[in-house]
């Protein structure tokens, strides 16, 4: 199993996307966990007001929304009665077992896989800390799920190659705007939450092995001129190609100024890292 989390600061955009899939017949949603009416009762609008009235509670906070994949290997026909078991499970097992969620199990790859949605903002208004959850909990918890439900184990060599990330360019996203925008979407929520880049050039360095290029224009252009970014597909020889995507378009908003933000973030990271690393050669001299 594989577990993949992105957070963000709208969860109306989280819902949308997989409202949206629903719309498309591509995917169903399954479960709605501490929900006082089950999911097939359940609109958009009592989906997303249960999760914002948690939101609400903590205005400092910005970051209130958490979005959660986790994916099977292509072998493994697991029930929508077990799916929701891994779930409930892998969400109790990182601190979110009070939390608000829902489940939607989607047909639209190669491989079994559920979306979560739901929110760290705890019904006392204080918030679930979500630094390293996925390096931490989140590993822990995965590893744990696949001994208890016989799941294969995401170490495995085929398990490995079955998620590995794809080039953008290789699903063909060139020939059109959804393709196009699924493609990137794909590979900004494996790399966005997963590296330290602290500049958009760094940032493009991790894009460009994936075929993606994050894109600001020239100094002339009006995407620059107005603090804009784009995202296009690009091929292996660093052409343009495709329908650029405007980064507002993006379910998760992941504009120049959010980037700007992980960028800072980023940036304290790295500095820490060296002092620590600083440090533990220090003390071993």
């Amino acid at each position: 199993m594989v577990a993949v989390i992105s957070t963000s600061t709208s969860i109306s955009n989280a819902l949308n996307y997989n409202e949206q899939k629903v719309t498309q017949q591509v995917a169903v949603c399954i479960d709605a966990g501490n929900y006082p009416k089950d999911a097939e009762d359940l609109n958009f609008d009592q989906k997303l007001a249960r999760l914002e009235h948690l939101s609400a509670l903590n205005k400092r906070t910005s970051v209130n929304s958490v979005h959660i994949s986790l994916n099977f290997d292509p072998s493994e026909k697991l029930s929508v009665e077990k799916l929701k078991e891994i779930a409930a499970v892998y969400l109790e097992k990182i601190g979110f077992k009070d939390q608000p969620y829902l489940l939607y199990q989607h047909n639209d790859s190669g491989h079994p896989h559920v979306h979560i949605v739901t929110t760290n903002i705890k019904a006392d208004g204080k918030r679930i800390e979500l630094h390293n959850l996925g390096r931490n909990q989140s590993e822990k918890a995965r590893k744990e799920i696949e001994v208890s439900f016989g799941l294969k184990k995401a170490e495995d060599s085929k398990q490995s190659q079955a998620y590995e990330l794809k080039s953008a360019y290789t699903a063909k996203a060139q020939y059109g705007r959804s393709e196009t925008k699924r493609a990137i979407t794909n590979v900004l929520d494996a790399v966005l939450p997963n590296y330290k880049y602290t500049s958009l050039h760094e940032l493009n360095a991790v894009l460009q092995q994936y075929n993606v290029l994050a894109d600001r224009g020239s100094e002339n252009s009006r995407v620059f001129k107005n603090h804009g970014l784009i995202y296009r597909i690009i091929d292996e020889q660093g052409n343009k190609e495709g329908v650029p995507i405007k980064a507002s378009d993006f379910y998760n908003k992941r504009t120049l100024k959010f980037l700007e933000g992980k960028f800072a973030i980023n940036d304290v990271a790295r500095k820490q890292h060296k002092t620590r690393i600083k440090n533990a050669v220090d003390l071993s001299l």
